[in-house]
């Protein structure tokens, strides 16, 4: 895999930990400090924000809205799974959502119209814009110290593939939690990296570790990290779930991983098992498959949702 051995420990100023790749030009750590596996040294922070409010659906992720559009319809289960979660959770009529990092918006459209009151906050100008096409307020911008605290205060806070982009997600996250009313729900989702799907498909194929993707993901998460790292800061995991192991296609011979026409066709596989399910009315036999997953530490993603006590 490509690997450095493990007794070969890197110290980047307060991070420390065993070096266990390297990738265009970054170490990825397990650090001792942290929790969890990231890369050193931490890219400028000034940089990346000019990347992500300019550039990052323009030149990283060109096809990334055009493809959100046509995901949404089952995009739109998962997110329904979600909100009935946080429902549950809250009862009564608690229903005041942020969305940080909301993307194209189509998470909070798909709350809206569940009766939920809700705010985004994108640092992209594209996305921010097409989420306001869909109808829903957006605040153009990075969560962080300067805008937290003018957006309010919420029932339920949702980061969707936004912890493996920051340089530190211990604040950013406790700066969530801040602004959580007591009581009130946290979702976080990330790439659930290093798997043993994962680990087993770069084996059977001789890949390198294809989802090691410096500058842009800096961290590199698991279940049991990232739920270590939302109790560490006072929160009370209830939740895990997961999305369907796109790894799994690696282990039957589908090579996707320099073929983005093939990872496509095999993305709209997945969409075709998820939908399957739904239309036979078995809902509750799709969640319960990737509860299962998750409860074995497998899936694409790691979807860990906390109380704030």
């Amino acid at each position: 895999m490509g690997a450095v051995a493990a007794e070969t420990v890197i110290a980047w100023q307060t991070h420390e930990g065993p070096r266990i790749a390297r990738a265009k030009g970054y170490d990825i750590i397990h650090c001792r400090m942290c929790g969890f596996r990231h890369v050193v040294p931490l890219p400028d922070p000034q940089a990346l924000e000019r990347a992500y409010r300019e550039a990052y659906y323009r030149d990283e992720k060109p096809t990334f809205l055009t493809h959100a559009g046509e995901d949404q319809a089952w995009a739109e289960l998962a997110q329904s799974d979600r909100l009935e979660i946080f429902e549950r959770l809250l009862g009564g009529d608690r229903r005041r959502l942020l969305d940080i990092g909301s993307g194209p918006g189509f998470f909070l459209k798909t709350a809206k119209s569940r009766g939920w009151r809700v705010l985004g906050i994108e640092p992209s100008q594209q996305a921010a814009a097409h989420a306001r096409s869909l109808g829903v307020e957006v605040a153009e911008g990075f969560f962080g110290a300067e805008t937290a605290q003018g957006l309010g205060r919420f029932d339920a806070i949702q980061l969707n593939n936004v912890l493996e982009h920051v340089p530190d997600p211990i604040e950013l996250l406790i700066m969530a939690r801040e602004i959580l009313e007591p009581g009130g729900v946290l979702c976080v989702n990330v790439p659930n990296d290093f798997s043993p799907f994962q680990i087993a498909a770069s084996a059977a194929q001789g890949l390198p570790e294809w989802w090691i993707a410096p500058p842009h993901h800096l961290n590199y998460f698991d279940f049991d990290s990232l739920t270590g790292l939302m109790e560490r800061i006072g929160l009370r995991a209830v939740e895990r779930t997961t999305s369907f192991p796109m790894e799994a296609f690696l282990l039957m011979g589908d090579n996707y991983t320099n073929d983005p026409a093939l990872g496509r066709a095999c993305h709209a596989k997945r969409k075709t098992f998820d939908t399957a399910l739904e239309n036979a009315g078995l809902k509750e036999t799709r969640r319960a498959f990737y509860r299962a997953l998750a409860s074995a530490g497998l899936g694409r993603e790691a979807v860990v949702i906390a109380v704030k006590p």
